[in-house]
């Protein structure tokens, strides 16, 4: 599969949820802006695949991410959206333009929702919906030390 099929819009998402879901897999979702992918990126979405048979990506667009976190994104949605489909653990990236992936999670309304631990679970946008549906709600293990800012802020440092 291309990786650029793995992008999708909701509408295009659905159905391929709803096959996956009739044949008995369980489909996690996560998301994030994902702005330079590093080590810690990689390590979470690798652990957050392995709660599940398919993993979609929430993706914050360009708009989002620049309300979330002023000066940013480094990368447009586009980039970031090809090199998340480029991972294997991958199934799905899709994006959204509000400030939360609460619509994406009423939709999909995956088995399990995952954050990162530096989310509690009361916490996590959508974990309400994801329980009342007989879902799980988990965060994973974050690998210290990494982070978008803290790279940002390297590559800054080391520049003067």
């Amino acid at each position: 599969m291309w990786t650029k099929d793995k992008i999708r819009s909701l509408a295009e998402l659905l159905p391929v949820v709803a096959e996956w879901k009739l044949a008995g897999e369980k489909v996690v979702f996560t998301n994030g802006c994902f702005d330079l992918l590093h080590l810690g990126h990689v390590d979470y979405l690798e652990k957050a695949r392995h709660l599940g048979d398919r993993l979609i990506v929430g993706l914050n667009t360009d708009a989002s991410v620049s309300c979330l976190k002023p000066g940013r994104p480094l990368q447009d949605e586009v980039s970031r959206a090809r090199v998340l489909a480029s991972l294997l653990f991958v199934d799905a990236v899709v994006l959204f333009g509000e400030q939360t992936p609460l619509t994406l999670i009423e939709a999909i309304l995956p088995n399990v929702l995952v954050k990162g631990d530096d989310y509690t679970i009361s916490g996590i946008v959508g974990h309400e919906i994801v329980l009342q549906n007989g879902g799980q709600v988990l965060t994973v293990p974050l690998v210290a030390g990494y982070s978008t800012t803290r790279i940002v802020e390297q590559v800054l440092r080391t520049a003067k």
